[in-house]
Parts: C-alpha cells; structure tokens; sequence
C-alpha cells in the first residue's frame, strides 16, 4: 500500500524537530524503566541471577507487538492520520503503567506492569520510525533518524537527573511499605507526565500525507484484511525482505546482546561492587542506585550531543564505518570498568556508550531504509525489531545461568562480557552490504 508517488518535499528544521519530539517523551519513560527496573526487583526482594528473566517483559512484547503494529499502521488512515493515533494509544497506557510502577507491592506485581508499560511504549514506538521513512526524502533520512537519537538523548538525561534531584537535594531517601523509595515514585510519575505531552506534542504539531488514491487505498485494504491476512503477509516478509535486513541481523544480534547485560546490571554493579553496599536498605545502596541513573543520563548526554555530529561523520566515513567505530567506543567503554575502583571513573565508560548509543539509534535504519518498499514501511520496521528483541530473549533465558554458575553473580563480569558483544557487533557490520538496492514487489 503506497502513499505517494510523487518525491517527498524536504523538511526544514522545526518540521523534522516536531515530527520528533515524541521520542523525547517515549525516552523519558524508558530511561526510567532502564535505570531503575533492577533496583526495584531487588527492593523487592528479587536475587541477581532472577533478575534476568524478570526482565523479559520487554523483548517479547517487542516481538509481538512491533511487527502487528507496523501491519496495522500501514495500513490506518482517518481523521487522525496513519501513525497518530498509535503514538496516543501507546503513550496513554505507558503514562498508567508508569505511575503504578514504583507502587508494586510484589517482584510479581512489578514483573507484570513492566509487560504493560513495554506493550504500550512499543505501540508508541514503532509508527515513530515508520514516520520518518513516511515523512522524510531519502536525503534526509539519516537526519531524521539522529534527530530521534537527539531527544532519546535529552529524555533520559533528564530521567536520569531526577532521582538524584529528590535524594541529593531534596532529601527523599524514605521508603514506601513495599521498600520502594519515594524518590522513585515521583520520579515515575513526572515521566508519565513527559511521556504523555511530549507524544502529543508531535500528533498536535505534526500532519500526514494521506493516501494519494484512497478509494484504491481502502480497496486494497478491504482485499487484504483479517487475521490470516495479516499473519501470511507478516511472515512473507519475514522470509522475503532485502538481502540488507539480514546482513544487519547479526550485528543488532551482538549489539542488543551486549547492551541489554548493560542494562541488567550496570547500575546494581555500581551499588554492590563500588559503593559496596551491604544490603539494599544500605544509604550506599540508594546512593549507588542515584549514581547509576547520573551514568545513564551521563551516556544519554553525550548520545545528544554526539547526535548533532554524526551525520557530517556518516557523509564523510559513511554510514558503516560509522557505526563500527562507534560501537568499538561502547565495548571498550564498558570493558574498562575492570580498571576502575570509584563511581567518577565510570563517566569514562558511559562516553563511549553514549558515542554507540546515537550510532545504534540511527545507522542500522538509516542503512536499511533506502531498501525497504514503499507502502511497508511500518511492518518492515516492525520486523527488523525481530533482530533487536530474539537476542534479548536469549539474554533474559540464558544468562540467569551463565550469572550464577560461570560468573558466580559477578556483575562486573557481566558488565565486561556486554562491552566484548559490543566489539563482536563492530566487527560484524563489515558483513553489510549495502551498495545495491533491493527491488521488491509492493
């Protein structure tokens, strides 16, 4: 199903900013989840080698929801466009499930919100990189896509900041019933807050180009709908997408492997093995876990300001050695915490997860783009999450063992084994070829 026929007009700047400010909402929400997620199972009692599989809420909403939400969005169109209305739906939901979050009584109470907070975040989520191919000339895709990467970065240093606001300045160091601080309560729910105006922000700011025929459009769309149209069609892709798509499925495999150990365990390594805390009703506990989100909106800063660069970077070196370079700065980044023995010196390592950070939030799309079919563009990018969620899969059921009988709960070693997946990942973009355009049927 195709929009338009005709070349996109381009952008200017505040067109793609506006298209794009959602993301800094999305992020905000997503920071939170990231930062703080593992701290709150373990204030729930949860032990080091549970945490993974408690975090499996979010590859495998992500590989459900993704792709049946590209296949829908492609083909909506009302009254309130193509994308938009998925941006809301998702962002309603993700702003409910936010507030409830640091209210969880229970690891499985906790456990069950985070599916529903990344089902909702990846229903706002995916229609936004559709958007930009929807939106944006080829000239300008990579523009678009680091203009994403810019406010994924300025949401979470601001996610980050706030609970080292309420314990370091405002003193909100007590705790609920359930051991959750209430620094992390209101944080949540100032999230929610971003998440909700930032999404609808871009849906008031923002219109889309509507079909071009539409009784053709609505033709196609009565041919070919139902259920067993969908699943037919979503799987014919899966097996019949540009050569590229799957080329780039082996580095997402390292990359997204490698930061999701990151996630799992960065900011409790901190607590345990550089505050060394005792326990996690230890004040060096909470000031670890503080600490942990400054290291994420640290990398989240850096991934902004590295944003604004590294289209000038990809123009000149091109979009591949980019990306390979920027992922070696993240492995070695994270691989060098080995050498470190205070929390200063972690800032080191979150620059080069910062330069990797804005690389992995825009070249693999920005290489994959110009390959994909017009009219598909939201179930391609739905299906290309497959190659982000599978590895995140594997991480949640495997490395639960691999946590407690090879690394005996060492979370520095996890921390390592994330920065070595992130120099396999450099490695492995040489695979890519990405010279020849694909043809494919619509």
């Amino acid at each position: 199903m195709e929009y338009s026929t005709g070349p996109k007009p381009r952008l200017n700047f505040w067109q793609i900013w506006n298209m794009s400010f959602g993301f800094l909402g999305i992020q905000f929400g997503w920071a939170l989840q990231m930062g703080n997620m593992s701290a709150i199972y373990e204030y729930l009692g949860a032990a080091p080698d549970e945490i993974p599989l408690l975090w499996l809420a979010a590859p495998v909403t992500g590989l459900l929801v993704q792709p049946i939400v590209g296949y829908l969005s492609d083909r909506t169109w009302g009254k309130f466009g193509r994308r938009r209305p998925y941006f809301m739906i998702g962002a309603i939901i993700a702003s409910l499930a936010l507030i409830a979050m640091p209210h969880s009584s229970a690891v499985w109470m906790a456990a069950g919100l985070l599916w529903i907070l990344d089902a909702s975040i990846n229903i706002s989520m995916e229609p936004f990189r559709a958007f930009v191919a929807d939106k944006l000339p080829e000239e300008q895709i990579t523009k678009g896509f680091t203009m994403q990467s810019f406010f994924i970065g300025i949401g979470a240093v601001i996610a980050a900041l706030l609970p080292w606001l309420f314990v370091n300045v405002l003193d909100f160091e007590s705790s609920s019933a359930s051991g959750v601080p209430f620094y992390l309560i209101i944080s949540f729910a100032i999230g929610a807050v971003f998440l909700f105006g930032a999404v609808a922000w871009t849906v008031k700011s923002t219109k889309e180009y509507p079909p071009e025929n539409l009784a053709e459009f609505e033709k196609k769309k009565a041919e070919s709908k139902g259920l067993g149209h969908a699943i037919r069609e979503i799987t014919s892709n899966i097996f019949n997408g540009p050569k590229v798509m799957y080329q780039l499925a082996v580095v997402q495999f390292f990359t997204w492997s490698g930061m999701f150990l990151m996630w799992f365990y960065f900011t409790t390594m901190i607590a345990n093995d550089i505050m060394l805390a005792p326990s996690t009703d230890s004040p060096l506990y909470a000031e670890g876990v503080v600490w942990g989100n400054i290291c994420f909106g640290f990398y989240s800063l850096i991934t902004f300001l590295f944003a604004l660069v590294i289209p000038r970077i990809a123009d000149k070196f091109g979009k591949k050695l980019t990306h390979s370079f920027c992922l070696i700065c993240g492995g070695l980044g994270l691989m060098a915490v080995y050498f470190f023995t205070n929390k200063y010196q972690l800032l080191i390592s979150m620059t080069g997860i910062g330069i990797a950070w804005a690389s992995i939030l825009s070249m693999p799309y920005a290489i994959l783009t110009p390959h994909l079919p017009k009219g598909k563009f939201g179930v391609f990018m739905g299906i290309f999450n497959f190659f982000i969620v599978i590895p995140e899969i594997i991480a949640t059921l495997g490395f639960g063992w691999v946590m407690s009988n090879l690394l005996a709960n060492n979370r520095v070693a996890a921390v390592i084994l994330a920065g070595i997946m992130l120099v396999i990942a450099a490695i492995t973009v040489s695979l890519v070829d990405d010279n020849k355009l694909v043809t494919m049927s619509e």
